[in-house]
C-alpha cells in the first residue's frame, strides 16, 4: 500500500470524504477507485460509488480475493443506504466468509452487521436477533461498535424492550464520543429522542392520550384487551391475534372496542367495514357471516355478543378495553413511516419491506403525491420516493414487524 492510499484511507476512517479524494482523485488503480467508491458513498452520491466499487472489484487479480471481499462488503453497505433490499445475501456472506479466512476480522463484522441491518428494515426481527447475537464486537473499532450498538437499540425498540434499548443507546453514545463522527453522534441522539416522543395515541372516549414507547409498552404488559391500530391486531397479556391480512374483521374489532363498553349498531358495523351507506338485507346478513369469523379468532380473547340493536365486546376476566391508534392516521401510514426516515425508497424495496404488491405500493404513492406528502426524484427504474422527517412522534410502531408477537 502507498502513502497516498495509506493517507485516503485514514482520512476516510476519521469521516473525511473530501480530504480522502483528495489524495486518489485522478487514479484509477482498483485500491484507488475503491477509496474513491467509499467516498463518494459518505458523500450521498451512491450511484457512483456503487460504479466505482465494481470496477474496482473487476480490477483486482484472482490471488487478491480479501480485496475483492472488501469492494462486495462496501458495496452492500452503499446498496443498504440506496434501501436496495431485493438482492440474494449470499455475495455478502461468501465475503464475510473469506474476510474472516484471511483474518480480517473488522470487515467480516461489518459485513454481518449489514446483514443484520437488512433484516430489521425489512422487518424480519428474529432472523435479526439471530445475526446480532452471532456477533462479537470485543476489539471492534469505535465507530463500528456505535453502529453495533445501534443496531441492537432499533431491534430492542421495535420489539419494545425499553430498558435494553436504553443500555444499547448509551453504549452506542459512548461509542460515537470516541469515534468522534459528527454523523454517528447525530444518529445516536435521534434514537435516544425517541425515547421521549410520542409513539402511539390511546383513544378514550372524550379525546386521545400520547404515549411515549415505554407507556406502550406499560399497556400491553398491563393485561388490558389493546385493539392496536398500529400493527392491526389484538393483544391481551402474552396473546396475539393479527388482523393484519383481515381489514374487515380488524375494522369491527376497532369499532366494537371504541363504543366498549356500550355496543355498536349493525348500521353504524356496516358503514364502518363494508363502507356502505344504504345497507340491505344481504349486508345484514354478510354483517353476521363477518361477526361469526371475528368471534371464532378472538374467542381466547373476549366475547362477541349480539344485543338488541348491534354488538358488543365482553372481554374474558373482566379486561380493560383500549383502542390503540397510530400516531398519524390514514392508511398509509407505515409506508409515511418508511419513507420519512430520510432514504430514498425504490417501489420495490418498499414492497418487500411491506410484505406487500409493488403496484399496490404505487397506487398509494401516487396518492400520496398529490396530497403533497411524498415526492419523486428520478426517472423509470431510476425512480425513488422520499417523504419529510415526521416531527413531534416516532414512528417506530408504524415499521413492519414492529411489537414482538411471541
Amino acid at each position: 500500500m502507498d502513502s497516498l492510499i495509506a493517507a485516503s484511507a485514514r482520512a476516510l476512517a476519521a469521516g473525511d470524504a473530501l480530504g480522502a479524494l483528495k489524495r486518489v482523485a485522478l487514479r484509477d488503480d482498483p485500491p484507488a477507485l475503491a477509496l474513491r467508491g467509499i467516498a463518494m458513498a459518505q458523500l450521498g452520491e451512491h450511484a457512483r460509488a456503487r460504479e466505482l466499487l465494481r470496477l474496482a472489484a473487476r480490477g483486482f487479480g484472482p490471488h487478491e480475493e480479501l480485496a475483492r471481499a472488501r469492494c462486495v462488503v462496501a458495496e452492500a453497505e452503499v446498496a443498504l443506504a440506496m434501501r436496495d433490499l431485493g438482492g440474494s445475501p449470499r455475495s455478502l456472506m461468501a465475503a464475510a466468509a473469506t474476510l474472516e479466512a484471511r483474518n480480517d476480522r473488522p470487515n467480516a463484522l461489518q459485513a454481518r452487521l449489514l446483514a443484520a441491518r437488512r433484516l430489521l428494515l425489512l422487518g424480519r426481527l428474529d432472523e435479526a436477533s439471530d445475526a446480532l447475537a452471532q456477533l462479537d464486537a470485543r476489539g471492534l473499532s469505535a465507530s463500528l461498535a456505535a453502529v453495533a450498538e445501534l443496531t441492537t437499540a432499533e431491534l430492542a425498540l421495535r420489539s419494545l424492550r425499553i430498558a435494553p434499548a436504553r443500555a444499547a443507546l448509551a453504549r452506542a453514545h459512548a461509542a460515537a464520543e470516541h469515534a468522534r463522527v459528527p454523523a454517528l453522534l447525530a444518529e445516536v441522539a435521534e434514537a435516544q429522542a425517541s425515547l421521549a416522543r410520542p409513539a402511539a395515541r390511546r383513544l378514550l372516549p372524550g379525546g386521545e392520550q400520547p404515549l411515549r414507547l415505554d407507556e406502550v409498552a406499560a399497556l400491553l404488559d398491563s393485561g388490558a384487551l389493546v385493539v392496536d391500530a398500529c400493527r392491526r391486531g389484538l393483544r391481551a397479556g402474552e396473546a396475539w391475534q393479527p388482523l393484519a391480512s383481515r381489514p374487515i374483521l380488524f375494522a369491527l374489532a376497532r369499532a366494537l372496542a371504541e363504543a366498549w363498553p356500550g355496543d355498536v349498531d349493525r348500521e353504524s358495523l356496516i358503514a364502518c367495514a363494508f363502507r356502505i351507506r344504504r345497507p340491505d338485507e344481504t349486508h345484514r346478513a354478510r354483517l353476521r357471516v363477518e361477526i361469526g369469523r371475528l368471534r371464532a379468532l378472538v374467542a381466547h380473547m373476549t366475547g362477541i355478543e349480539a344485543t338488541a340493536r348491534g354488538f358488543v365486546l365482553k372481554p374474558l376476566g373482566e379486561r380493560e378495553v383500549v383502542v390503540l391508534a397510530p400516531p398519524i392516521a390514514g392508511d398509509e401510514a407505515s409506508l409515511i413511516a418508511l419513507l420519512s426516515d430520510g432514504a430514498a425508497w425504490s417501489t420495490s424495496a418498499l414492497a418487500l419491506a411491506l410484505a406487500t404488491s409493488q403496484r399496490t405500493v404505487q397506487r398509494a404513492l401516487v396518492e400520496l403525491e398529490a396530497a403533497g406528502r411524498v415526492r419523486a426524484i428520478g426517472r423509470t427504474r431510476a425512480r425513488r420516493w422520499l417523504a419529510p422527517p415526521l416531527a413531534g412522534f416516532t414512528t417506530i410502531l408504524l415499521l413492519p414487524a414492529a411489537l414482538s408477537i411471541e
